[in-house]
C-alpha cells in the first residue's frame, strides 16, 4: 500500500462490490450501496437552488476577454423561464426541437435550461461540424434527422454552415451579428419575453422521461447517431456520481471547465455536477492547444477549482507548465480535492508529476480518479476513488449500476455491460440500432474490454483493455491488443505523437500509422509555426526522432504481437469530414484504416512504394 499522504476527500458509493458469477460464465457486479433519492428533472436542481441560495454564482464567463461576468441561480431561473416561453411561442416541441450550434457560452447554458423548463428537446452540435467542416455534411445530417425549429449561433461566423443546412423557413438566433440574405433574430429579445401559463402547464407535464437533449455520436465510417437522454438518466447519475464523490455535498463544487456541452463529459457531467450540488461554474475559453493553453493556464492562476477535469493532453500540458510557474501550481492546488480526465488514458508519467506539483504546493497529493462511461450512459457508470489508482484503472459500479462481464470468443477479451436508471432508452429514429445495441437481458452493449486490476483481489476493480473490435489477428494467428499497444507507442513519441492506429490485420507484421502532433514536432526542430508539416517531417531532426522512437519500440518488444515493424508519420492530419477524428481530438481506428487502406497497402510493400516508411533497425524486410 502507498504511504503517501492524500488531501481529505470523503469518496465511496463504489469502493465495494458485490460480485456474482453465473453458470453462463458472465459476472454481475453491483455496488454495495443502494442509489439513494433523486429528482425527478434537472430543473428541480435550479429551483432549488434558487430558492436556497439566490445570490450565489451558478456560472461565470469572462466579458470579451476581461472581467469575469456572473450570473447567480435566480437569475439565471428568471433567464430560462423567459427563453423557455419565448421556445413555445416559437412553435418548439419534442418534433421541433432547438438546435445549439455554437460551443460553451452562458447564452448556450440559458437555453440548455430553458428548454429543459419548458420539455423541449436541445441538439447541441458540435462547433467542429460548422466551423472546420469543409462539406457540412454531419450537420446536414443531424438536422435532416432532428428537424429543428429554431437554430442557435453566436455569430455570424456560423453564416456558412446555415446558409448550407438550414431550411430557409427555420427561424435563426445569433447572440450578435447579421447573417446576410438572411432575417435573424437576437438572444436578447428571448430574455425579454415575459413567462405566461402556457409555460407552467408546459413545465408540468415534464417528468424523469421526458427528452431533454440529443447528443450525437462522432460516428466514423457511419453517420453519427442521437442518443436520447432524459432526465431520468441525467438525475440519476448525478445521484451516483455525488454517492461516489461524497465530497461533492460537503461545500458548493467549483469548477473551471472548457470541455465542449455538445460532449456528455463536458456537458452532461461537469455541468450536472454544479447544477445538481448548487456550485459554481467558470466557463474556460481555453482548450489543450498551443494557442489555446495559454488563456486555460491564465485562468488557472485566478480561479481554484475544487475538482479539475480535463483530457489527458491538457493535464500534461498544466503539469509541464506548473515545472515553472508556481503561482499556477498554487492556485490550482488551493482547494482542490480530486482531479479527473476522460477521452484517453493519460500516462503514469504525467500522473507522477501531478502528485509531485501538489506534493510542493500543499504538502500532499491531490487524488486522480477515473471513471467508464459512455454518452449512452450519461455517462459514468464506474468509479475509482482510491488512493492506489494507476493508469487504466476503472474502478466499480456506481450505486444503481449493474455490470455485466461477458466473454468475447471473437477478440479473446472480457466485454463491460451497463445497466440501468442511467442508460439511455435509445438512439433517435433508429430502432435497429438500438436493439442490436442491448443484449437480452436489456444490458447495454459497450464494446469496451476490461480486465481486474488483480484477479485475486476484485476488489480492487477493473482495468480498461481497449476496445473488443480494434484488436485482430496476425498471419500467424497471434492476437495483437491494439489499446495497449497505442499506449506503448504514444508514451515512446512522448510529447510529438499524439496517436497512432495499429496495422497487421492478416499479415505477418504488426505497423502504425503514426499521427503527430505539428506544433510539438516544429519545436523540436526549430521550425516556425507555419511550417508545412510535411516540410518539418522530411527534416533532420524529425526523422532522427521517428527512428530512435521505432528502434526502441522494436527492442522493447516482447513478442510479435507487440513488435512494431514498420510506421509511417501521418502528414495528413485525421479529418473530421471523414470521421477519423472527433473535435475533442480523439481517432476513429476504423475510420482511419478505412479512408488510408492504399496508405497501409504501401507501407507494407516496402520503401519502394512507401518511401515515407521508417523501420527499425534489425527489423527483417518483406512484410507481407
Amino acid at each position: 500500500m502507498s504511504m503517501a499522504r492524500y488531501r481529505e476527500a470523503h469518496v465511496g458509493g463504489c469502493i465495494e462490490a458485490d460480485i456474482q458469477v453465473r453458470a453462463d460464465g458472465s459476472t454481475v457486479l453491483r455496488s454495495t450501496e443502494a442509489l439513494r433519492w433523486y429528482p425527478e428533472r434537472m430543473t428541480d436542481c435550479l429551483e432549488q437552488w434558487a430558492a436556497g441560495t439566490p445570490d450565489r454564482s451558478f456560472v461565470a464567463r469572462r466579458d470579451n476577454g476581461g472581467d469575469w461576468r456572473h450570473v447567480s441561480y435566480a437569475q439565471m431561473l428568471q433567464q430560462a423561464q423567459a427563453v423557455g416561453q419565448a421556445l413555445l411561442d416559437a412553435g418548439l416541441s419534442r418534433e421541433r426541437p432547438l438546435a445549439i450550434l455554437s460551443g460553451n457560452d452562458v447564452e448556450h447554458l440559458t437555453l440548455a435550461l430553458g428548454a429543459m423548463w419548458a420539455g423541449v428537446p436541445y441538439i447541441p452540435v458540435s462547433t467542429a461540424y460548422s466551423l472546420i467542416s469543409k462539406d457540412f455534411g454531419k450537420l446536414r445530417h443531424i438536422l435532416s434527422i432532428t428537424r429543428p425549429g429554431l437554430v442557435f449561433a453566436s455569430g455570424s461566423e456560423y453564416g456558412p454552415a446555415i446558409a448550407a443546412t438550414v431550411p430557409a423557413d427555420v427561424p435563426v438566433i445569433l447572440t450578435a451579428g447579421e447573417l446576410e440574405g438572411r432575417s435573424v433574430r437576437h438572444f436578447g429579445e428571448l430574455l425579454a419575453t415575459r413567462p405566461r401559463a402556457e409555460l407552467a402547464e408546459a413545465h408540468a407535464k415534464v417528468d424523469a422521461s421526458t427528452v431533454v437533449k440529443l447528443l450525437f455520436t462522432s460516428g466514423s465510417t457511419r453517420e453519427p447517431k442521437g442518443v436520447v437522454t432524459t432526465h431520468r438518466m441525467l438525475c440519476s447519475n448525478q445521484q451516483m456520481i455525488r454517492q461516489c464523490l461524497a465530497f461533492l455535498a460537503d461545500e458548493p463544487p467549483v469548477l473551471l471547465d472548457w470541455l465542449p456541452w455538445n460532449h456528455v463529459f463536458g456537458g452532461s457531467h461537469n455541468v450536472g455536477i454544479v447544477l445538481y450540488n448548487g456550485g459554481t461554474l467558470y466557463l474556460d475559453d481555453g482548450k489543450p492547444t498551443p494557442a489555446g493553453m495559454a488563456e486555460t493556464l491564465r485562468n488557472l492562476r485566478e480561479i481554484s477549482p475544487t475538482i479539475y477535469f480535463n483530457v489527458p493532453k491538457g493535464l500534461e500540458e498544466i503539469a509541464s507548465a506548473m515545472d515553472t510557474d508556481t503561482k499556477l501550481r498554487d492556485t490550482l492546488f488551493a482547494r482542490c480535492k480530486a482531479m479527473m480526465y476522460a477521452g484517453a488514458a493519460l500516462g503514469q508519467a504525467a500522473l507522477d508529476k501531478l502528485y509531485e506539483h501538489a506534493e510542493a504546493s500543499v504538502g500532499e497529493r491531490v487524488r486522480i480518479i477515473t471513471s467508464l462511461g459512455m454518452t449512452e450512459t450519461a455517462p459514468s457508470c464506474t468509479y475509482a476513488v482510491g488512493t492506489e489508482v494507476a493508469a487504466g484503472h476503472v474502478g466499480l459500479p456506481n450505486p444503481g449500476v449493474e455490470v455485466k462481464l461477458v466473454h468475447d470468443e471473437e477478440s479473446g477479451k472480457t466485454e463491460i455491460r451497463f445497466r440501468g436508471p442511467n442508460v439511455m432508452p435509445g438512439y433517435w429514429q433508429l430502432p435497429e440500432a438500438t436493439a442490436a445495441a442491448f443484449d437480452e437481458e436489456g444490458f447495454y452493449r459497450t464494446g469496451d474490454a476490461v480486465r481486474w486490476v488483480d484477479p485475486e483481489d476484485p476488489q480492487r476493480g477493473l482495468l480498461f483493455d481497449g476496445r473488443t473490435a480494434e484488436d485482430f489477428k496476425l498471419a500467424s494467428g497471434t492476437f495483437v491488443s491494439v489499446g495497449p499497444l497505442r499506449a506503448r507507442i504514444i508514451a515512446a513519441g512522448n510529447p510529438c505523437v499524439q496517436d497512432a492506429v495499429i496495422t497487421g490485420l492478416n499479415r505477418n507484421e504488426v505497423g502504425a500509422l503514426v499521427i503527430p502532433r505539428p506544433d510539438e514536432l516544429r519545436r523540436l526542430v526549430g521550425a516556425s509555426a507555419d511550417t508545412p508539416l510535411p516540410e518539418v517531417l522530411q527534416s533532420d531532426k524529425a526523422r532522427a526522432f521517428f527512428q530512435d522512437m521505432a528502434d526502441r519500440l522494436w527492442r522493447e518488444a516482447t513478442g510479435s504481437a507487440s513488435r512494431v515493424a514498420r510506421m509511417h508519420v501521418l502528414a495528413e492530419p485525421p479529418s473530421i469530414d471523414k470521421g477519423e477524428v472527433t473535435d475533442k481530438g480523439s481517432i476513429n481506428q476504423r475510420a482511419v484504416l478505412t479512408h488510408r487502406a492504399p496508405l497501409v497497402v504501401a507501407m507494407y510493400e516496402g520503401p519502394g512504394s512507401d518511401p515515407h516508411l521508417i523501420q527499425p533497425q534489425g527489423a527483417e524486410a518483406g512484410g507481407t
